[in-house]
């Protein structure tokens, strides 16, 4: 039996909008990393992307993309601009996007531009060296910058007033230095900044405690001096001292999690909010959580808002502190 194509065009149209109202938040999802891969927002990113499917939660693999530019500017205001109401689209987010968007480096937009969805576990600050440098302790290397301050360069994660400069520049001043005499060279990510470690382009990377180990365990010939922790954290880094008991109260603990796009519907955030405060709660979730050296932070809803808040006066008031430019 043969249709009309005018029938089979109809056919076809009707089948397509059947498929688009049955397609909800959780169907063919997207994570966007805003840097390059294999820094923390690629890990944030793979974290959700693993807990999801393996939990059942989503029944197609979560799409990773990459999005870098300005330290995720890029990417909050493709978000914020251009895709506002997509509703199987998250993007990773840290402490440093909370502390770029106090000094208003994502533009005109702030905080409360997006939908605030889940921190999903906690990170701290480390010191890394690669492994074969002459650096050996945290003694070492303040030494060798009292020395010749010229000579020690720092890769960051982006630029002057980055988490990552804050890191090295707190650190700096614990240890009686000028941070504004220190040589920074700004990366896209902590992926490029691990690489030019290796490479010898620059002596110190003042990155992040799960992603040295997550590049320790793919191979990269680095080391981690200290963390920038309370206290010693677990499993591979146990014998790492912290900046603390070396005699430098310097602690960056690092939140990681996901926003989404300031109209998505109340619906299908929800959807979105309930999926990730069950995953969370599960042991399943902790030991992939664990897996990547992240250690025990989940919030979502309210609870979350509440925290960016108090988040955003702290970094503020750091930047003030350091003389740099604030955002209302």
């Amino acid at each position: 039996m043969r249709f009309p194509s005018k029938a089979l065009a109809t056919l076809a149209v009707a089948v397509l909008t059947v498929t688009a109202a049955q397609a909800g938040p959780l169907d063919k999802t997207e994570c966007i990393a805003p840097a390059k891969p294999g820094g923390g927002f690629d890990l944030t990113c793979k974290l959700a992307q693993s807990a999801l499917l393996n939990g059942k939660y989503i029944s197609d693999p979560m799409r990773v993309s990459y999005m870098p530019g300005g330290i995720g500017a890029v990417a909050y205001n493709a978000i914020v601009a251009q895709r506002p109401d997509e509703n199987n689209t998250i993007v990773a987010f840290s402490g440093g996007s909370l502390l770029n968007l106090a000094q208003g480096k994502f533009g005109r937009y702030n905080e409360n531009d997006v939908r605030w969805l889940a921190a999903i576990g906690t990170d701290y600050g480390a010191v890394v060296v690669a492994e074969s440098s002459p650096l050996k302790t945290i003694a070492d290397l303040v030494a060798a910058i009292k020395a010749d301050p010229g000579k020690v360069v720092f890769g960051a994660g982006g630029s002057v007033g980055s988490q990552d400069w804050m890191k090295a520049a707190l650190t700096a001043r614990a240890a009686g230095l000028d941070p504004k005499s220190m040589r920074f060279v700004a990366f896209e990510g902590g992926g490029e900044a691990i690489t030019a470690l290796q490479g010898g382009h620059v002596q110190v990377y003042s990155g992040d405690a799960s992603e040295a180990e997550e590049q320790m365990k793919a191979g990269a010939k680095i080391r981690v001096l200290a963390v920038l922790a309370d206290k010693r954290l677990e499993g591979s880094m146990a014998n790492t001292p912290t900046m603390k008991e070396l005699g430098y109260d310097v602690q960056w603990p690092i939140i990681r999690g996901f926003y989404m796009g300031p109209k998505v519907s109340d619906a299908d955030y929800k959807v979105w909010q309930s999926t990730f405060a069950k995953m969370m709660a599960t042991p399943e979730y902790d030991k992939l959580r664990a897996e990547r050296s992240l250690f025990k932070f989940a919030l979502t809803g309210k609870e979350l808002d509440a925290f960016i808040a108090e988040r955003m006066t702290t970094y503020r008031a750091l930047a003030k502190d350091f003389g740099l430019k604030v955002a209302q």
